[in-house]
């Protein structure tokens, strides 16, 4: 198989902090450095989160713009996807950096469990997300928790709530969400193909499941996600020592099932994104 693999790198979401593992990127200039680092070993989206000084989740806009300058100065032609996940805020504080226009941004379409908590996603607020990404010239990364969650984005694209061919990341491993079930895997592959045919798709594994969802994912023809947001660790007594090592991880498992890393005028072309500047 010789298509290529654009792998995504989550760098620091909202839950872990330096006492999980001390290289997790906190301020604004420590996650353009980590993020530099993943995208010289292969990584062409940055999935980014926003933290106060003292590691707190936020989605302070200026934090976020910030951020989308150090990229685009130092990782030239990285697809920038910002968060609008619920952990950071609430309502459409979660949407506040979206007038940034960044080139992608998450959207969870639908509620479900999390460990202490529901990740509550009414559907007000998703129709006001994806209103705004609209107007914004943003694409949307679909955050599958469920098999519904691809149902709803089908019929949202259907419905013109969702511009151009939605692009799916099926998130597994979650506690109390779903599972990493093959089974359950593979039908969802099989859904986006039934409703939403040609569109890209990826996965992320949580925890230990990271691993095995970039070889379910990169085998089947996917995409794939990594990252310190989602897992700490190389393995259980391992800590990985940067986002670069565990985007180095994800480039070798791509190598061998014969796909080489998708470059960042590849992986736009692939996500229909505007082309790199020149």
């Amino acid at each position: 198989m010789s298509k290529p693999c654009i792998i995504c790198v989550a760098i620091t979401g909202s839950l872990p902090t330096k006492e999980n593992n001390p290289a997790v990127p906190i301020t604004v200039s420590e996650q353009v450095e980590s993020t530099q680092e993943a995208f010289e070993a292969g990584a062409t989206i940055c999935h980014a989160h926003v933290r106060n000084d003292d590691q707190t989740p936020s989605s302070d806009p200026d934090k976020f713009a910030r951020l989308k300058e150090g990229l685009e100065t130092h990782c030239p032609g990285m697809i920038v996807q910002f968060s609008t996940g619920g952990r950071s805020g609430a309502g459409k504080e979660r949407g506040g950096m979206l007038p940034l226009a960044p080139d992608m941004a998450s959207l969870s379409v639908g509620s479900v469990n999390f460990p202490t908590r529901v990740y509550e996603n009414s559907p007000q607020l998703v129709d006001w997300l994806s209103e705004e990404m609209i107007r914004y010239d943003i694409k949307p990364e679909i955050e599958a928790f469920d098999l519904s969650h691809i149902l709803m984005a089908a019929q949202m694209h259907k419905e013109g709530r969702i511009k151009d061919t939605p692009y799916i990341q099926f998130v597994m491993g979650v506690k109390n969400a779903m599972p990493a079930d093959k089974d359950v895997f593979d039908y969802y592959v099989a859904t986006v193909e039934r409703l939403l045919p040609g569109a890209p798709w990826c996965a992320a594994g949580i925890g230990a499941k990271q691993l095995v969802l970039n070889e379910w994912a990169i085998a089947a023809g996917g995409h794939a996600r990594t990252g310190l947001e989602d897992n700490v660790r190389l393995d259980r007594d391992t800590l990985a020592p940067s986002n670069a090592a565990l985007v180095s991880r994800v480039a070798e498992i791509a190598s061998q099932h014969g796909r080489p890393v998708a470059t960042p005028a590849q992986a736009r072309e692939i996500l229909g994104l505007r082309p790199m500047a020149a």
